[in-house]
């Protein structure tokens, strides 16, 4: 797998049964390590190591019902009321990043609506700030800090 756009961290692999396993900090369990998992475990890593998000406000692939379908967002942060914050939707490093990949975050956004979207393929990431009132957004330079959101 390339290298990907993310500080070094120390994640935990097993191998069973000829598998590769990554741990899941958040769910507190062993995840097969598949590219997209390997994406999502940096980034919850990133958002709790460099943007001082807590990992009590942070939750990965919350199931939600969307038009009568189950959904599960990759992840989701919260607010010290636990009001959904931000939506961040993760791909393969191989998958591109597209308009479809916003389209998807924008839908779960329609039941959660939040003001951040992220999206990242672990080695581009996207963010942006969304004004639910006057259905605008902007996208932001990085990915914002978790006091800069909640303050």
């Amino acid at each position: 797998m390339k290298n990907l756009n993310f500080p070094e961290y120390p994640l935990r692999y097993k191998i069973e049964e000829d598998q590769k396993w990554i741990f899941d900090i958040i769910r507190r369990k062993y995840l097969v390590a598949g590219p997209e998992e390997i994406v999502r475990q940096h980034l919850v890593h990133f958002f709790i190591e460099e943007l001082a998000y807590p990992k009590g406000k942070i939750s990965v692939e919350k199931q939600l019902m969307l038009n009568g379908m189950k959904r599960r967002t990759d992840v989701v942060i919260y607010d010290k009321e636990t009001k959904p914050l931000l939506i961040a939707e993760c791909k393969a490093p191989q998958v591109k990043i597209t308009q479809d990949a916003f389209e998807q975050v924008a839908r779960y956004n329609l039941k959660l609506r939040v003001e951040y979207l992220v999206v990242t393929n672990g080695l581009s990431h996207y963010c942006c700030k969304l004004d639910l009132k006057k259905g605008q957004f902007v996208f932001l330079k990085d990915i914002p800090t978790y006091s800069s959101i909640t303050s």
